[in-house]
């Protein structure tokens, strides 16, 4: 028997519109599935689970900054005996490009398996049936659906005999992550991403029920945390390599129940140990009604927090079953975060039933006017397999984008009811732009700077949002710095360009994409340094910016349309019921 494991794991990119693996020099948000199935699989390693004769060597690998060499790959597995390559925490947008990693891989007789959030998700909601998922298993690639947590020793075990099965269904057995091996990137790795960030989970699982979400349905309702000791642990082991920069990867980390018990730790790492710590997390519009949350999270070093926003017209959070999202809170919870000096990032969505090219024009400019949000992300509605929108389009046979690489939150993947394709698409390219214009930058930068908070941080964000829109053409979350194509790495059907074409094409591309770059910073530097110099800068206000008042029904178009009206109108009848002070019904005079 060989007496050397390789173990390749990969997490994949996927392809721009020309047919390109997105890759980087350096990429923006880790994977937090990587670097959990590392640390599971470094355990295994230290535990010699083939015997203590054999040994397990352990590559990690994320395309969105890494070249990836199938044929090295295999190279690699072949010299050492015995191996496997592990695609980890695909996406259906990446499923395409892991089934073409995959492909030589099998033709040079190397096993493989691939596990994610695609895999899961139609395990979960469609039993299975997937054309894509046939595809994989036709080439003979192993299927992982579930998480890895107590089951990896398994799939390894079978690889080293080669008996890999053809699918390891752990759907209906989700484990407990408390006291499990943590989650861990080589710092080698996190020095490929922007500000050498590393990312972990405090815990799984989202109690909400939106339809358009595949968390759910792939990690469940129900919360499984890590220990504040754990979390701890994460936080020191990584802070000895070097690394200070950390994304908490939780779906909503407010509904984590030991979420003070993990701030009171990190608090007291930085405030009474002097750790040097940042984090990233993600919340709910709720999260400031829970006591200390915001002031906690800011004192723990969080800079900036992504929010699920989603949209203002109540209708459209009713229908896409986000009840948690209160229109009547979110001022209340943006003027939380601009007060604790804390960056917000907002998801919007662009496509709900109701939405017209109009409409979402004027919200956006009613967000401008009236919500302290700093940064908005848009996306369009996408039915992503493993949701239960992708669900009900199945079930009543609507047409849906066969390319799963389409699926992105970037692309129009099905119809929409009210708006043509055209529409549709014309909505999307203009709310970045009607955002994102020079005068709402620098009102942006105002309100930054008038909290005290990171301005310098407010603008490099800004310039990569606007950047990554308007000069590469791709979402700010698929962004990075430096963009890297290789000639041969193109979708397979799409011509491989000839050198003499493709180089200088390149090349001239990379340097006016720089220059662009370049100008554009330059420019909103400019902004934000005439900002800096302002003596009045801590006075500015606007009307997003000022304290809530009891008479904003009639002060704030926010709450003008007849939605929103009519779900204020709701809201106070269920308060007053709450509260004892339910109207009785009028009685006509006698």
């Amino acid at each position: 028997m060989p007496r050397r494991f390789c173990l390749v794991l990969v997490k994949p990119s996927h392809y721009d519109d020309d047919g390109y693996v997105i890759q980087w020099l350096r990429s923006p948000i880790p994977s937090n599935s990587l670097a959990s199935l590392y640390g599971l699989a470094k355990d295994c390693a230290e535990r010699r689970i083939f015997g203590d004769d054999v040994s397990i060597d352990i590559h990690a690998f994320d395309e969105t900054n890494t070249r990836i060499r199938p044929d090295r790959i295999a190279t690699m597995i072949e010299e050492a005996g015995a191996g496997m390559v592990m695609l980890t925490g695909v996406q259906s947008n990446q499923f395409p490009r892991a089934l073409d990693l995959a492909k030589p891989l099998r033709a040079r007789g190397i096993q493989v398996g691939i596990g994610g959030f695609h895999v899961s998700g139609v395990l979960a909601m469609l039993n299975g049936i997937d054309a894509d998922l046939d595809r994989a298993k036709a080439m003979g690639v192993s299927l992982f659906a579930g998480e890895a947590e107590g089951r990896l020793e398994e799939t390894l075990s079978d690889a080293y005999a080669g008996t890999l099965k053809p699918l390891y269904n752990y759907m209906d057995d989700l484990p407990g992550i408390e006291g499990t091996p943590i989650p861990l990137m080589a710092a080698e790795r996190a020095q490929r991403t922007a500000g050498r960030t590393t990312s972990f989970d405090a815990g799984r699982g989202c109690p909400y029920q939106c339809s358009f979400c595949t968390i759910i349905n792939v990690q469940g309702r129900k919360s499984r945390r890590r220990s504040p000791d754990d979390i701890e642990h994460i936080v020191r082991v990584n802070y000895a390599q070097g690394l200070r920069s950390f994304f908490i990867t939780d779906d909503n980390f407010a509904r984590n129940k030991d979420w003070e018990a993990i701030l009171d730790r990190i608090i007291y790492l930085r405030e009474v140990e002097k750790f040097n710590l940042g984090f990233i997390i993600q919340v709910d519009t709720l999260c400031h009604k829970l006591p200390n949350f915001v002031e906690k999270a800011a004192r723990a070093g969080v800079r900036r927090v992504f929010i699920g926003l989603e949209n203002i017209n109540p209708d459209n959070l009713l229908g896409a079953k986000k009840r948690q999202n209160k229109i009547t809170e979110y001022r209340t919870m943006l003027l939380a975060w601009k007060k604790a000096g804390v960056i917000t990032y907002a998801g919007y969505i662009l496509g709900f039933p109701g939405d017209t090219y109009d409409s979402i024009m004027h919200d956006i400019d009613v967000i401008k006017r009236e919500l302290p949000v700093d940064l908005l992300e848009f996306f369009y509605l996408t039915p992503l397999p493993g949701s239960e929108d992708h669900l009900k389009l199945k079930r009543v046979g609507a047409w849906l984008d066969p390319d799963l690489n389409k699926y992105d939150l970037n692309h129009i993947c099905t119809p929409h009811p009210k708006m043509s394709r055209e529409e549709w698409d014309r909505a999307y390219k203009d709310a970045w732009q009607r955002y994102y214009t020079i005068e709402h930058i620098e009102t942006i930068l105002r309100r930054v700077a008038s909290t005290k908070a990171n301005a310098s941080n407010a603008l490099f964000l800004i310039s990569w949002f606007t950047g990554s829109i308007n000069i590469e053409h791709i979402h700010p979350l698929e962004g990075g710095f430096m963009r890297r194509r290789y000639r041969r790495d193109r979708r397979p059907g799409m011509p491989i360009e000839p050198a003499w074409l493709f180089y200088p094409k390149h090349y001239c591309s990379v340097v006016s994409r720089l220059v662009r770059w370049t100008v554009l910073y330059l420019k909103l530097r400019r902004i934000y340094l005439r900002i800096k110099k302002d003596p009045q800068r801590y006075a500015y206000t606007d009307l997003a910016m000022t304290p809530v008042q009891d008479d904003e029904l009639e002060t704030h178009e926010l709450f003008n349309s007849g939605a929103a009206q009519a779900y204020v109108a709701r809201a106070k009848h269920i308060k007053d019921a709450q509260d004892g002070h339910a109207h009785e019904p009028a009685v006509a005079a006698e």
